[in-house]
């Protein structure tokens, strides 16, 4: 017989009532859930697909099954490893089913590595492809500066790691040291230190806070699940595109981690760290002082040098007094030579003189002068009568223009009781209309005298101007002005 419980409802007929396919597909779904709200699963990761929404899928499998997982994107970055394909893990969540496909399916929760194995092989597939992007190459790392000012260093400020790198440095070379605390265990220490590095890189060199010339990453040891922060590509990433050299001093020197391969210098320990980081300065003094003496004596062997050649060369010269005496004797030598060689010079020219002087005569001068004398007479007698005429005919033409010029003097009808009547610019009124009532004018009489008057504003009657001009003899009486 079949059980009641599990039998499908009767419908009028008597027979089992059908189900839809929606009613069966989410009463499995609440089964499922119901019976499995949570599992731990372990398997290996393959198909891992993160969707541009946030969600991630993924397949786990073992040898002899497989089952579909989803991480909602809410979940993903909490995580603590990153999804790869191959990875083992070991993952929590609650069963389900997807009604629309027929299927169910994980959603998880919490993955972690299944073991050291693991770790180490997502540590290896990391390492090969950042090796591969080259930045493990030694030509992008930074030098090391060889004098730092400012310190920075990167690690818990509560334990024993900071205490050792502080005194090192206290006792090497003293600079100023700049802490950033971060947590340097668990699932956020990846992120502050990256943090941290972004935010020294990001410091001005003049700033409130300067900017550190060194970093120094560092923590103690530990396994590897506790140094795995270090091994984070985002951190790995942030040291890569930093521009301040970085140390990385992470665990033991048998430790190594990602930070390791990408950083400028490795040190095995952190008090190493703090040594490549910082000279010691009593060793800078002693090869200073060391340097100091051995300018001292290369100096003193400098001088003592040129101090043998000079006295090489001076005795390879002749004395002053030799050079003085020989110069001397070969001045007496040439001065007694002197007198008697212009005594005979002086006899020479006055034999040569004595020679010529009985051709010499005044005649020989005397016949050309007379020569030119005759020639000047003769010019002189045929220019005379031209020059007389000339000086007739200039002076003929000087009293032509001495007449002409007394003719046409201006001043010469003031001197008949004439006036010249001028406007203040010095033009002459040549009309008595073209003055206007109350316009000055100037008055020139013939002994020179100029006087100002002021044109009167009344005219005189016509009948008294016409019998003065009756009374005005002709022009032909008056005369000519000129």
């Amino acid at each position: 017989m079949t059980d009641a419980s599990s039998a499908a409802p009767a419908d009028d007929t008597g027979n089992a009532r059908p189900y839809s396919v929606s009613e069966l597909s989410f009463a499995l779904k609440r089964t499922l859930e119901d019976a499995y709200g949570f599992v731990r699963l372990r398997g290996e990761i393959s198909k891992t697909t993160f969707h541009a929404n946030g969600h991630c899928y993924l397949t786990l499998k073992d040898e002899r099954a497989a089952i579909d997982g989803v991480v909602w994107k809410g979940q993903v970055r909490g995580l603590g490893v990153r999804p790869e394909q191959g990875l083992e893990v070991i993952v929590t969540g609650k069963i389900t089913a997807y009604p629309a496909g027929s299927r169910y399916q994980i959603v998880i929760e919490t993955m972690e590595a299944a073991g050291i194995g693991a770790l180490l092989a997502q540590l290896e597939r990391l390492k090969a492809k950042l090796a591969a992007e080259g930045l493990f190459e030694p030509g992008r790392k930074h030098a090391l500066p060889s004098m730092p000012r400012v310190v920075g260093v990167i690690t818990s400020p509560t334990g024993a790691v900071i205490r050792d790198i502080l005194h090192r440095i206290r006792d090497r070379w003293p600079c100023r040291v700049i802490v950033w605390p971060v947590v340097v265990q668990g699932e956020a220490a990846a992120a502050q230190v990256a943090q941290a590095i972004r935010g020294f890189n990001a410091m001005r060199a003049d700033g409130p806070v300067p900017r550190p010339d060194v970093l120094i990453v560092a923590r103690g040891g530990g396994s590897v699940e506790d140094l795995w922060a270090f091994n984070d590509e985002a951190l790995a990433r942030a040291v890569v595109e930093g521009a301040i050299p970085l140390i990385s001093a992470v665990g033991h020197e048998t430790d190594t981690t990602l930070i390791d391969f990408v950083s400028d210098r490795r040190a095995p320990t952190p008090t190493a760290a703090a040594e490549m980081a910082t000279p010691v300065l009593a060793e800078l003094k002693a090869f200073t002082a060391d340097l100091a003496a051995r300018m001292h004596r290369c100096g003193g062997r400098a001088v003592e040098d040129r101090r043998g050649r000079v006295a090489a060369a001076n005795r390879g010269l002749q004395r002053v007094p030799d050079l003085v005496r020989l110069a001397e004797q070969r001045f007496d030598i040439i001065s007694g030579r002197l007198g008697a060689a212009l005594a005979k010079n002086a006899a020479v020219h006055e034999r040569d003189l004595v020679r010529v002087a009985s051709r010499l005569s005044p005649l020989l001068l005397q016949r050309p002068q007379a020569v030119q004398r005759h020639r000047l007479e003769g010019v002189a007698a045929r220019l005379a009568p031209g020059a007389a005429r000339g000086l007739e005919r200039t002076s003929e033409r000087l009293a032509a223009l001495a007449k002409l010029y007394a003719a046409v003097d201006p001043d010469r009808p003031l001197r008949r009781g004439f006036a010249r009547v001028q406007r203040l610019d010095g033009s002459l009124v040549r009309a008595g209309a073209s003055l206007a009532a109350g316009e000055e004018v100037s008055i020139r009489f013939g002994d020179a005298v100029t006087r100002q008057a002021v044109i009167d504003a009344k005219a005189a009657p016509a009948a008294a101007k016409a019998p003065a001009q009756k009374r005005n003899p002709s022009p032909s009486a008056q005369g000519d002005l000129f």
